[in-house]
């Protein structure tokens, strides 16, 4: 009797521990590693199911200010005095490279070199043609076809979006005050793509496209990226070191609330469309789920990291870790 009791016994504790759930939804950037995570962690720990749905910043905020999900992926910072009005925390989780793509006949990746005036003047739809001779000035080894440029861009609300148009707010004052920043913003030009993927795809099946995209994407798709010209005047192919070098000069100990932008960063080696993509959690969330949700943070922040960086991502310092523990 005692025996069966004990069996049943272990058998209820079991079925609770298998409760625990952990859903988290958002940004696109951050989801292949995101992907890896969930399954590793909740394969280590099967007391506890981790989830994450691709959808976009933009999606991923609302649905933690609904609380419909656990924890939200953005790459779209919230301000200090955003996260206290909805009652949100919000912590760095990694940072990344923004790159842009560009499908040209006979041009490989790495070889097509776009500076900050002819990037933002493509975006702005001012410069139309790859023969045009502001980009034939900086790439005069390349043979370019006299080709229409086809502008992809996001068609949903996006962290990515929010990096890549801060980024272009920075070097082009025609930008900064026709367009600005945002998850979302009036597109002078283009066809929209959602997500990521979304947009990979366009500039794979459109000849002569250009797009911006997570490195990891354009590394998966095989499609060719652009050399960026950086705040020092250099260009620069992206890479985990150049994306490293920008992440380098984030001062996070005077970042309130964490909000961090790292487009546009001074450094000879900085990738220049740097960004940070975040973890945004409830504040009113239950003893259990945020027990929860920082040991699956912890263990992503430490046993993650090697997987991160396999997929081109910067995993945090540990020092920054250190200082981001007290808010978990």
């Amino acid at each position: 009797m005692f025996k069966n009791l004990f069996i049943a016994a272990v058998g209820l504790c079991t079925l609770v521990q298998a409760e625990t759930t952990l859903t988290g939804a958002g940004a696109s950037f951050p989801a292949p590693v995101y992907q890896k995570w969930t399954y590793s962690y909740s394969q280590e720990n099967p007391g506890t199911q981790v989830t994450y749905q691709s959808m976009g910043s933009g999606a991923g905020i609302n649905q933690i200010k609904a609380g419909t999900v656990d924890f939200a992926g953005s790459d779209s910072p919230l301000t200090l005095e955003q996260q206290k009005e909805a009652g949100l925390v919000q912590v760095p989780m990694l940072t990344g490279g923004v790159v842009v793509i560009v499908n040209l006949p006979g041009v490989k990746d790495g070889q097509l070199k776009l500076s900050k005036d002819v990037l933002s003047r493509i975006y702005l739809g001012e410069i139309t043609t790859w023969n045009d001779p502001a980009i034939k000035a900086i790439n005069p080894g390349l043979r370019l076809p006299k080709m229409k440029i086809t502008v992809v861009r996001r068609a949903d609300s996006s962290g990515t979006s929010f990096i890549f148009t801060n980024y272009l707010s920075k070097i082009s004052a025609n930008w900064k005050k026709k367009v600005g920043q945002g998850s979302s913003v009036k597109w002078p030009v283009g066809i929209g793509g959602q997500k990521n993927p979304g947009v990979c795809n366009n500039v794979a099946r459109i000849r002569g496209a250009i797009g911006y995209t997570e490195y990891t994407y354009a590394v998966e798709a095989r499609l060719a990226c652009a050399q960026l010209e950086n705040a020092d005047g250099k260009f620069i192919a992206p890479t985990q070191a150049s994306f490293s070098a920008s992440a380098a000069s984030a001062d996070w100990k005077n970042a309130p609330g964490f909000y961090m932008e790292l487009t546009n960063v001074p450094g000879a080696k900085s990738w220049p469309i740097t960004g940070v993509t975040y973890v945004i959690t409830r504040q009113d969330a239950s003893a259990e789920k945020k027990a929860a949700l920082r040991d699956y943070f912890i263990w992503c922040y430490t046993k993650g990291a090697a997987t991160a960086t396999k997929l081109n991502y910067v995993a945090l310092p540990q020092d920054v870790v250190k200082l981001v523990e007290p808010s978990l």
